[in-house]
């Protein structure tokens, strides 16, 4: 079954322009013209198609990979809301996580908050591609456009409210 990856990574709104998604993995190329890429997978736990993160590396086309980091689901608050609401308890195989199986339709990451997850993705980029998220990052300004809401118009009818 799809784990939607494409949609999961285009939820994080990661800023690089120059980057692909390939089968449930992203590959970007933070600082254009340079070798070095980051890759983003799923990370897998101890139980069948059940993911708890995301596994961030950093790879050099001559050296391999250089670094590589995991992000867990429970410990930046991705499936907090869920898993409150559902009282799913830590320790246990739902906590924190998500498994291949869903409502069709659905991704099955539904439910997902991914602020903590982008938030982290964008401290370990600064690390290794210093600059390279506000250089790749689109104007907020120049994207938001003012939105007012129409004005309601209140008209009197001949009947009494109560």
């Amino acid at each position: 079954m799809s784990l939607h990856a494409s949609e999961f990574f285009a939820e994080l709104c990661l800023p690089f322009r120059v980057h692909a998604v390939v089968g449930d993995t992203y590959y970007a190329t933070p600082i254009p013209g340079t070798p070095m890429r980051l890759r983003i997978d799923f990370s897998g736990t101890i139980h069948a198609d059940t993911y708890g993160g995301l596994r961030l590396a950093l790879l050099h086309p001559d050296r391999g990979e250089i670094d590589a980091v995991s992000l867990g689901f429970a410990e930046h608050g991705t499936y907090h809301r869920r898993d409150e609401a559902t009282s799913t308890r830590p320790n246990t195989k739902r906590y924190g996580t998500f498994d291949t199986y869903c409502r069709p339709g659905r991704p099955p990451w539904e439910g997902a908050v991914t602020t903590g997850l982008r938030d982290a993705i964008e401290q370990y980029t600064a690390i290794w591609f210093p600059g390279a998220w506000t250089a790749n990052a689109p104007s907020r300004a120049a994207g938001r456009t003012l939105h007012t809401p129409p004005a309601t118009t209140t008209s009197r009818s001949g009947a009494r409210a109560r």
